[in-house]
Parts: structure tokens; C-alpha cells; sequence
């Protein structure tokens, strides 16, 4: 059990780290600071779903890098695909579209990001997760139990009102008739500025999603 919350922390630890790259990025080609991410608090999931499941498969690797580098690479863009993939079909939206990089797969995972996911991979499990694993054995047992479970229970909060914001965001598309995607992505904005801070603060973290949205058939 205590392997358990032991994954547990990591899992955060790796997804606050990928919001915080997140946000450095943005920050960087845009010059704001902007909360990113699907949840409202400051993690992006997928970085700590990646991370545990390049710990489990690859850690045996630590001896062979170009190996380790490699499977880094199959292992996150396979779930980078399938996470902008499901979500689409889940909540009628896109997230992330690389259609402008070079050398993208559906515009859901792009090569730069590949290369990307081999080096985090190798830092990850040469030098990141032995940090961290000795910092967490430090922690008493009881309260790390205490830590995750109450960190797992704001996380399934997080979950819901967030699941919530989103189909209230898709609600609004579907209601808007236009036929110029550009121009619902407008109106779909202005509907959901006054729906509160919550759904504001998915817009702003993804201000260039693209809402799929149904047509009326009289127009």
C-alpha cells in the first residue's frame, strides 16, 4: 500500500511539473502568464499518467539510453494522440492542434514533441525520479497517506467541476448557429465571458481551442 501513495505523490509531483512547463512556455511565446491545463488547479494530468508509465516500463533501461530514449518516444506520443483523441470525442473539442508544425500526425502529436518526449524520458528516469523517490521516503508513512488521499480527493473535485465547465462550453457551441467556425469561436467566447470564473479560466488557458459545434439544418 505505501508503493500505492508513493505513486500517488509522484503522479502529482510529475503533473505539476508539466504545468509549470506549460506555463514557462506560454509565458515565453506569448508574453502573459496564463493557468494552462484541462483542471482548474495547477496540474496537467497527462504529464503524471506519462511519467508513472514510463517509470513502470522503462525503468529497465536505465543501462541502454538510446533504448530507453526511444521507448520514451512511442510510449508518450502514443498517449499524447489518444488523449487529444478521446477528449475530442468525450467533450466535441480539441485542445491542442500542431497542424502547423512540420511533420504532425492529425495534428494531434508533432515530431518536435517527439524528440522532446526522449529526452524527458531520459532525464526522468536517470536523474528526476531518484530525487524525488528520496524525498518521499523521507515523509512518515501515516502522512504521506494523509497527503495523497487528500490530494486524490481534490484532484477528483477538480475532475468534476472541471467535466462540468467543459460540457457548459460545449453546450454554448451547440447553440450557436453560424456556418464560419471562425465566427462561432467568437460568439462562443462572448457567451461563455459572463458564465464565471471557472469556465474563464479554461478559456483563457486555451484560448485557440476549436469547438466542434452543430449546424442548424434550416440555415
Amino acid at each position: 500500500m505505501y508503493k500505492v501513495f508513493v505513486s500517488i505523490m509522484l503522479f502529482f509531483i510529475y503533473s505539476f511539473l508539466g504545468w509549470l512547463m506549460e506555463v514557462l512556455v506560454c509565458f515565453i511565446e506569448d508574453k502573459k502568464l496564463v493557468n494552462r491545463g484541462f483542471l482548474i488547479g495547477p496540474v496537467c494530468p497527462i504529464y503524471g499518467v506519462g511519467s508513472l508509465l514510463i517509470l513502470t516500463f522503462l525503468s529497465k533501461y536505465k543501462s541502454d539510453p538510446v533504448t530507453l530514449a526511444c521507448m520514451s518516444m512511442i510510449i508518450c506520443s502514443v498517449l499524447e494522440y489518444l488523449a487529444s483523441y478521446i477528449m475530442e470525442k468525450i467533450f466535441k473539442t480539441r485542445w491542442w492542434d500542431y497542424s502547423n508544425r512540420k511533420f504532425n500526425l492529425n495534428g494531434r502529436v508533432c515530431l518536435s514533441n517527439v524528440f522532446a518526449f526522449g529526452i524527458l524520458g531520459l532525464l526522468i528516469v536517470l536523474f528526476v525520479n531518484p530525487f524525488f523517490v528520496n524525498i518521499i521516503h523521507l515523509i512518515n508513512p501515516l502522512l504521506l497517506k494523509v497527503l495523497g488521499s487528500v490530494l486524490f480527493v481534490l484532484f477528483i473535485i477538480d475532475l468534476s467541476v472541471s467535466t462540468k465547465v467543459i460540457y457548459n462550453i460545449k453546450g454554448v457551441s451547440c447553440s450557436v448557429v453560424k456556418d464560419s467556425t471562425e465566427e462561432v469561436s467568437k460568439k462562443v467566447k462572448e457567451v461563455l465571458a459572463t458564465k464565471g470564473i471557472f469556465t474563464r479560466r479554461v478559456m483563457s488557458a486555451f484560448p485557440d481551442f476549436i469547438v466542434k459545434f452543430k449546424k442548424n439544418k434550416d440555415v
